[in-house]
This record gives C-alpha cells, sequence and structure tokens, in this order.
C-alpha cells in the first residue's frame, strides 16, 4: 500500500496531522519524522507514496529536501503564503490554516493508484427492515399528505427525538397510524 510521511519541526504537531489523516480515513500508513535526513531514508527504505511537509525543518528547507526525493514522489507544502513559493511540478502547496476538506481532497487527488482507505459503511438494513421502514413512509404519506423524502425526514426526526434506531421509528409509526 505505501506510506504518507509527515515531517514538522515540531513533532507532536506531525503526529496531530497523522491522526487527522488516519481518523479522516485518508490513508492507514502513516510515518512521522521531524527532519529532512529521516524523510530521505525514509524513502529509501520504504514505498514512500505522498510526504507532507513544510517550508523549513530543522536541517534542511523544502527546496533542498525535493532535490533529494524520487523526482516522481509528490510533497504536499503546507505554508501560510504559497504565492511567494516557487514550485516544481511535484511540490503541491496546501495553505495554512489547515482545512481538513481541503486537505484530504489534496491528498486523494495526489495519492497513487487511488487507494484511498474508504470507510467502512455500515451494515445494510435486511429485506423484513428495508420493508417496515417503506410501509411507515406509505402510511405517512397517505394519513399526513407528506411526499417521499418528507415522509423519510419524519421518521429520521422521529428516531432522533425518541433516541430509536429508524426500524424502532418505523415500527412505531405503524403501530400509531393505524
Amino acid at each position: 500500500m505505501g506510506y504518507i510521511v509527515i515531517a514538522m519541526p515540531r513533532r507532536e504537531d506531525a503526529v496531530r496531522l497523522k491522526q487527522i489523516v488516519i481518523r479522516n480515513g485518508i490513508w492507514e500508513e502513516v510515518l512521522v519524522c521531524s527532519c529532512g535526513n529521516e524523510i530521505v531514508q525514509t524513502a529509501e527504505q520504504k514505498d514512500v507514496n505522498l510526504v507532507i511537509t513544510t517550508r523549513r525543518l530543522k536541517d534542511m528547507g523544502y527546496e533542498e529536501l525535493v532535490s533529494y526525493l524520487p523526482s516522481e514522489l509528490n510533497l504536499v507544502l503546507l505554508t501560510k503564503d504559497p504565492s511567494v513559493i516557487h514550485f516544481s511540478g511535484n511540490v503541491i502547496p496546501l495553505e495554512l490554516p489547515l482545512r481538513i476538506e481541503k486537505l484530504s481532497m489534496t491528498l486523494r487527488r495526489h495519492l497513487p493508484d487511488q487507494r484511498v482507505v474508504r470507510k467502512s459503511k455500515k451494515p445494510k438494513r435486511s429485506a423484513e427492515e428495508q420493508k417496515l421502514i417503506d410501509e411507515a413512509k406509505t402510511r405517512l404519506m397517505e394519513r399526513k399528505n407528506l411526499s417521499e423524502p418528507d415522509a423519510f425526514r419524519y421518521l429520521q426526526k422521529n428516531s432522533m427525538d425518541t433516541g430509536k434506531s429508524l426500524v424502532e421509528a418505523a415500527q412505531m409509526i405503524l403501530l400509531m397510524v393505524q
């Protein structure tokens, strides 16, 4: 699968960013570094897909770092003013302060083969459960003169208000609206 390497002068900042990347389902394999030499060694030893770093690390700037990395390896550069910096083809600017949506979109766009880790979907409802929900929506549409989306929203709201599942809310509605 390969790795994303995150490198920042303060290791705790890199660890926080690593948690964001993993928690948001962007990528699973994330390594943390605190200097450019560490990134270069990691890129030589492991299958690195992407590097996320700042303009300046403890031992080198991003320009020098890019010169040591393989030319096909993309580097996402976190910067406050992207207009001041000269970017090469594989340096992708990402403006600070960081927004999770923008980070996610940028990383997903530049990770190879779209092998992005997807969050697992909730288990699907059984046919019986879906039938109950559909029947409750139909009754609401008939009795309360609602559209199908409005009937579903009514079911959802009832579910949230009572703290019950959607299926339980549908069962309650079927008992009440006969």
